[in-house]
This record gives C-alpha cells, sequence and structure tokens, in this order.
C-alpha cells in the first residue's frame, strides 16, 4: 500500500456533521495567543468546498462591520474543534462566488425547508 496513503488515512477525521455548498456555518476553531489557547467561533456562509481526503478545505464567507471577511479552513484540521450546521442554504452550483459582489439582502442564500 501507498504510505502517503496510510499516512493521510490516520488524519482522517469522522465528520459528525455534514456540510455543503450554502450553508450558514459555526466553525469553533482553536487559536493559540502566545502560552494561552482559546476558541474563537467564526460563523458564515459556505462558499466552497474543494479537495478530497485530508486536502479537502471549505471556505466561510462573513460579514464583519461592514467588510467582507472570507477564511479557509481545512475540512479535517486538528484545529477544528466543532463545526456546527446553524441552517441549510438552498443552491444550485457549486461555488457561491457572486455573493461577494452583494451586500445586504441580495447576499442572502434561501434556506431549505
Amino acid at each position: 500500500m501507498d504510505i502517503i496513503k496510510m499516512i493521510e488515512d490516520e488524519q482522517i477525521k469522522e465528520q459528525s456533521t455534514e456540510i455543503n455548498v450554502g450553508d450558514t456555518v459555526k466553525v469553533h476553531y482553536r487559536i493559540k495567543e502566545g502560552t494561552r489557547e482559546r476558541i474563537q467561533i467564526f460563523e458564515g456562509t459556505v462558499l466552497k468546498i474543494q479537495g478530497v481526503g485530508v486536502r479537502a478545505t471549505f471556505t466561510v464567507r462573513r460579514i464583519a462591520s461592514g467588510v467582507g471577511v472570507e477564511r479557509t479552513f481545512s475540512l479535517h484540521s486538528p484545529k477544528i474543534e466543532k463545526l456546527e450546521v446553524v441552517r441549510k442554504g438552498k443552491v444550485k452550483r457549486a461555488r457561491l462566488n457572486y455573493l461577494r459582489n452583494r451586500t445586504g439582502k441580495a447576499a442572502k442564500v434561501k434556506e431549505k425547508m
């Protein structure tokens, strides 16, 4: 068996929550500041999911103080403490890049019932 494949299989963590593009998620991310460690919550809409296996990443966008902030997280990172889905989004595309140019109500994604 391939050595790289074996190492990657060890690092994949079982996801209890299934996320999709358009979902609003809360990412509980562990941050180290000096000697202390704390958990910061980053809540926003998932714009894209890319990659397979250990290399899988997802990008979350939120509006903070009127400015759009995007952050890309590794799906299997040990720094992600918890990943919770706040609401499911109803979208027809794999990438929501058009949300970057929109503000206010136009930047909302319909909720899946």
